[in-house]
């Protein structure tokens, strides 16, 4: 059959003429359309299209990358955390550098001695400005220190001198409360302002061995030794009288505590010989349980809040009296292991945060005076080249 070219009758299509539905899929070419047509409402791109966005080859917004450098002085003062690939430029010396190890766990690092070696103290205070008073060295003490961060210089004494007191609050605003002086528990309750201890309001219980959070006008005491048993209540404090707190779950003595009056942490301690891992969490209200301890400990170094805690030292038997040099970090949920303390040691304090803590004293065979400071184990860093761009 012979086919017929039309040659008449064609006409070119006029605009609006053209009608979407009658056009096939994929029938326009990019050819025939219109430069600019394609905009951005127009893309099928996941993500937010803003200044600080590109488009990626998946199809999909992405926030940029930083275009300056990081700046550190490599004098000895850390001023970043360099991390295993990191490259920054350091303004000083006009070089660039490759960090070549991650950033660590922490670890601890020594600080000024105390100027009394001892054990069984009571803390307060952060790394910079910490706290220790009471104690015992052979004899009971009444003695308390202030660390700058640097060194220990001697604060005013407490009217009473007694060991296994609990302690919290700042170095300008401490609280102590209970303790034991041979052969009587005590009751008293002391006040500090950075220079002298005042008289605050009784425990309702003669009471040592405590464990203690909070500050010196809302402040927390629980479990602890009252002859001849063990203790499983807490008591509160604002800042003239203590009132009656939630029971734990049960009587125990040796035990670390942290955190605040409304959100304070216990953990570890010594039920009739047994060295305990349980950690309780405190509501204002009423305690409940929280994760096990790795390592049960009991008379340790306490430091930080309820979310953010550490535990420090401390006995692992009670009857061969095994200390530990281990360090445990709690997040609120459950405890990990960080950087162990230079000497293995029990009865030992703590002060500060997590991120920065202090610990200090203890014994293990003889009383020490051993500062040590806990922080972030930066990585390690080699020089790339030079800003002139020599490899």
């Amino acid at each position: 059959m012979a086919l017929t070219k039309v040659t008449s009758g064609v006409r070119t299509l006029g605009t609006g003429e053209v009608v979407t539905a009658n056009i096939a899929d994929d029938d326009v070419t990019a050819a025939k359309m219109a430069d600019d047509a394609v905009g951005i409402a127009q893309l099928s791109a996941t993500g937010t299209a803003d200044a600080t966005t590109f488009l990626r080859g998946d199809n999909s917004w992405q926030v940029a990358g930083s275009s300056t450098f990081q700046t550190i002085t490599l004098d000895g003062t850390i001023e970043g955390s360099p991390a295993a690939g990191d490259i920054w430029y350091n303004d000083t010396d006009g070089k660039f550098y490759l960090g070549t190890s991650a950033t660590l766990g922490s670890i601890w690092s020594s600080g000024g001695n105390m100027l009394i070696a001892h054990s069984n103290a009571a803390s307060a205070g952060t790394q910079t400005a910490g706290l220790c008073m009471g104690g015992y060295t052979g004899s009971y003490l009444d003695e308390t220190e202030e660390y700058n961060g640097t060194a220990w210089s001697a604060g005013g004494d407490l009217s009473v001198t007694r060991y296994g007191l609990g302690g919290c609050g700042t170095q300008t605003a401490g609280l102590c409360m209970g303790g034991y002086l041979a052969p009587d528990l005590k009751v008293l309750t002391e006040e500090y302002n950075g220079t002298a201890w005042s008289s605050g309001g009784d425990l309702a219980v003669a009471i040592y061995y405590v464990g203690a959070a909070g500050t010196q006008t809302a402040g927390l005491t629980f479990c602890g030794r009252h002859s001849p048993t063990n203790s499983d209540k807490s008591q509160e404090y604002d800042g003239s009288s203590w009132s009656a707190g939630g029971d734990l779950s049960a009587a125990k003595n040796s035990v670390g505590g942290t955190g605040t009056q409304a959100a304070g942490l216990c953990f570890g301690g010594n039920i009739s010989g047994t060295v305990q891992s349980v950690t309780e969490e405190y509501n204002g209200t009423s305690w409940s349980s929280g994760g096990a301890l790795g390592t049960a400990v009991q008379n340790v170094g306490s430091v930080g809040l309820q979310t953010a805690a550490l535990c420090i030292g401390g006995v692992t038997n009670d009857s061969t009296g095994d200390d530990t040099a281990v360090t445990q970090e709690y997040n609120g949920t459950a405890w990990s292991y960080g950087g162990n303390i230079s000497v293995a040691r029990s009865a030992l304090r703590g002060a500060g945060t997590q991120a920065a803590g202090l610990c200090m004293g203890g014994v293990s065979g003889s009383y020490y005076n051993t500062t040590e400071e806990y922080g972030v184990n930066y990585g390690s860093y080699d020089e790339l080249f030079s800003a002139t761009g020599d490899l």
